[in-house]
C-alpha cells in the first residue's frame, strides 16, 4: 500500500460522497440526504490520493447504546490494496474509545464483506436474527 495515502477523520463534501458509492457500486443518495447524513455521522475516515477521493468508511448512531458501520467503499482502481483494511482499522479505533460494555454495532456486509468484517470481530446475527430495511 501506496505510504503517502492521506486520511482525515473530515466528511467528504456531498457530491464527492455520492460519486464514490455509485462507483464503488453502492446506491446513489440525493445531496439533501448526503448532506444531513455526513453532518450527522458519528465519526468519518476519508482516504485521498493526493487530491483524489479514493475510500471512506463511517460510524452512525446514538452515540451510546447503538452503532452502525456504513458507507465502507473503496474506489475500484484502488481495491485489493489494502484500504478497506486500513478504513476498518480507523473505524475500530474510534468504536473501541467510544462505546460501552453493553453498545452494540452493527453492519450490513454486502457481496463478500463479510471478510474484512470478520478480520475485525464482526459474526452473523442469523438464525438468532435477521437484518430487514425498509427504503423510501
Amino acid at each position: 500500500m501506496k505510504e503517502q495515502y492521506m486520511i482525515t477523520h473530515e466528511p467528504p463534501n456531498p457530491v464527492d460522497y455520492n460519486n464514490l458509492r455509485l462507483e464503488g457500486g453502492m446506491s446513489g443518495k440525493s445531496r439533501e440526504a448526503s448532506e444531513e447524513g455526513l453532518k450527522n455521522s458519528l465519526f468519518v475516515v476519508c482516504v485521498y490520493d493526493e487530491e483524489t477521493f479514493i475510500g471512506m468508511g463511517r460510524v452512525i448512531g446514538d452515540g451510546g447504546t447503538f452503532f452502525q458501520v456504513v458507507d465502507i467503499v473503496v474506489k475500484p482502481g484502488y481495491q485489493g490494496q489494502g484500504l478497506g483494511k486500513l478504513i476498518m482499522e480507523h473505524i475500530m479505533n474510534f468504536l473501541e474509545k467510544h462505546t460501552y460494555p453493553d453498545s452494540y454495532v452493527s453492519l450490513i456486509a454486502d457481496g463478500s464483506a463479510d471478510k474484512l468484517y470478520k478480520q475485525f470481530g464482526f459474526s452473523y446475527t442469523y438464525p438468532k436474527s435477521r437484518g430487514m430495511y425498509r427504503k423510501y
